[in-house]
């Protein structure tokens, strides 16, 4: 840990957790790992990842290829616009999406993937909420199986990490492992255009949210941007730290939970003068797993703030709520 030092001193910065020790055959490393991250995800339930095991070439073609697809005409990336798709899957214009009720649309453009499944496969027949094919841009060579090959590495990331969450949670190593199997999962890149020198003053990159899900791991360039919301002392920044990825909790975790580990607001603002390329990966888990509040969340005497559900349970109801009228 001694190479991030330096920014370790920036005390206002989520903390640095190796994941190395998830990788030992002694229970003391893996037991370690779980301590950095209950301590994480009792504040503010966002850390900087690092020996994650995704390599640099991959993460430099990653950011290679997402600059290529967004540097495409208009045009061009229109012919994969997400109106064609009925599984949200594709790409996502400019000032598309407003994430921060009451505030201009968000200053970025996007493309959005899923688990990839054929149209003939049976959950995709039966309409299986977040299951169905992928759009693809045509005569963009390695742009597919760059990303593809970085989804797999992110899966395998996200299991690992479900196992470091088990631990913190003082349950089982496996405990989280049916919730993982056919998990829904989505990877974005995004491009944030430098905004302008005198914006709308609530216009941001992206506004203020939580995610939904169960973990959000963020590749984000040497940019900046990214803040935290800190209860004590308003927005904090989450400066890119070299070779790390941000992990954040989702609002899935804090419901198991009973808001014991939190999902907390965070937002972008550009103000760099620079373009600025991010990569979020959203683990969301198996849609039929059931959802109960842990027992050993609860304080004596203490009841379940939420009813019991299931992970697509979850997602509907976040859905209802963010777009009631």
């Amino acid at each position: 840990m001694n190479k991030f030092a330096e920014i370790g001193k920036n005390l206002l910065a989520p903390p640095i957790v190796s994941l190395a020790g998830m990788r030992s055959a002694h229970a003391s490393d893996r037991a370690e790992v779980a301590a950095a991250f209950r301590a994480a995800c009792l504040d503010k339930g966002f850390l900087y990842i690092v020996d994650h095991g995704i390599s640099p070439e991959l993460v430099d073609s990653v950011f290679a290829h997402t600059k290529r697809f967004f540097a495409l005409p208009l045009e061009r990336k229109l012919e994969v616009d997400m109106d064609f798709s009925p599984y949200h899957r594709g790409y996502e214009k400019l000032r598309g999406q407003t994430l921060e009720s009451g505030t201009p649309p968000d200053v970025k453009e996007g493309f959005y993937l899923g688990n990839e499944l054929p149209a003939d496969d049976p959950r995709v027949i039966a309409k299986m909420f977040a299951h169905g094919p992928n759009q693809w841009p045509k005569n963009l060579p390695g742009f597919r199986e760059t990303l593809d090959a970085y989804f797999a590495e992110m899966e395998k990331l996200c299991r690992l990490t479900m196992r470091a969450l088990a631990l913190a949670l003082d349950l089982q190593e496996d405990f989280f492992e049916h919730f993982c199997y056919d998990a829904v999962q989505n990877l974005k890149i995004l491009h944030y255009p430098p905004q302008a020198a005198n914006p709308h003053p609530d216009e941001k990159g992206c506004g203020a949210h939580t995610d939904w899900g169960a973990i959000t791991y963020l590749l984000q360039d040497d940019v900046g941007g990214l803040q935290v919301w800190d209860t004590q002392r308003g927005w904090i920044d989450a400066p890119p730290v070299p070779g790390a990825f941000v992990l954040n909790l989702g609002d899935l975790i804090a419901r198991w939970t009973n808001d014991r580990f939190r999902s907390t607001l965070h937002r972008v603002i550009n103000a760099s003068g620079r373009e600025r390329y991010s990569v979020p990966f959203f683990f969301t888990g198996r849609p039929d797993h059931e959802v109960v509040c842990l027992p050993g969340c609860l304080a004596p005497n203490e009841s379940p703030k939420y009813a019991p559900t299931t992970t697509l349970g979850h997602l509907q109801e976040m859905l209802e709520k963010s777009y009631a009228v």
